[in-house]
């Protein structure tokens, strides 16, 4: 065999040998690539100390496979059973600016079933919901709506209804401000003739990011709309993953 024959089998030998070695590896690295999750901890005088998550698998371009989880039971929620949220669903990029984000919830706790009073049963709810958020280089914004059903009967039931928006300006690479309002409904219950208000909050937020996205805070503060309460104030820290 001809010496040019045998160093063009030695390279191909070696480039196979690369290739063997670097395909796994690559293609780990293209699955990392596609998965993401973001941690966040909050605390506002309602729902008290409460961390929360959410992740997502990316599908294809415009398409991701979702989970997230509240860990209400931190706070007010340890009355309620340990009350606990975790639930999946879809993310779909309606533009380059705008996500679409249906999820169902399953609660487990004791709040829905039996208004807090019986321990707490896996099944205490279901938590079907839908977030539309807004991204550009200058602003940032999102809709939330979230209904809070029994599925099961341990007493007196109750169910609410949950939404807020709040919508903002990037006016440096580190800093945005803007507006939040918030509304919690007692919506229904096997003891509940009529919905009533819990809380209605309306005022300002401020928020310092890390300009590549992988930590943020913001505090967000203002008035009740209800007369008998007076305030309302929510901090958030979060961070990327």
């Amino acid at each position: 065999m001809k010496v040019f024959d045998r160093m063009h089998m030695l390279c191909a030998l070696v480039a196979l040998c690369l290739l063997i070695s670097f395909a796994p590896q690559q293609a780990q690295a293209q699955q990392e690539d596609r998965f993401s999750m973001n941690v966040t901890l909050n605390s506002d005088q309602f729902f008290g100390f409460y961390p929360f998550f959410s992740g997502g698998y990316s599908l294809s371009e415009r398409m991701d496979l979702t989970f997230y989880g509240i860990l209400w039971s931190g706070g007010t929620g340890a009355g309620w059973g340990n009350w606990t949220e975790f639930g999946m669903g879809l993310s779909f990029q309606a533009s380059e600016a705008i996500s679409i984000t249906p999820q169902v919830g399953v609660l487990g706790g004791s709040l829905l079933s039996s208004g807090g009073e019986a321990g707490g049963v896996l099944g205490d709810g279901l938590v079907p919901n839908l977030t539309v958020a807004l991204g550009t280089d200058q602003l940032e914004g999102e809709l939330y709506f979230g209904y809070y059903a029994p599925l099961r009967e341990e007493g007196s039931t109750l169910a609410f209804t949950h939404y807020w928006l709040n919508a903002g300006y990037k006016a440096l690479p580190f800093l945005s401000f803007g507006g939040h309002w918030e509304h919690l409904i007692l919506s229904g219950g096997s003891d509940v003739e009529e919905s009533s208000d819990v809380y209605q909050w309306l005022g300002p937020y401020l928020q310092l990011s890390n300009p590549n996205g992988s930590s943020w805070a913001r505090f967000s503060f203002g008035t009740d709309v209800m007369e008998e309460n007076d305030s309302f104030y929510k901090l958030t820290v979060g961070l990327s993953l």
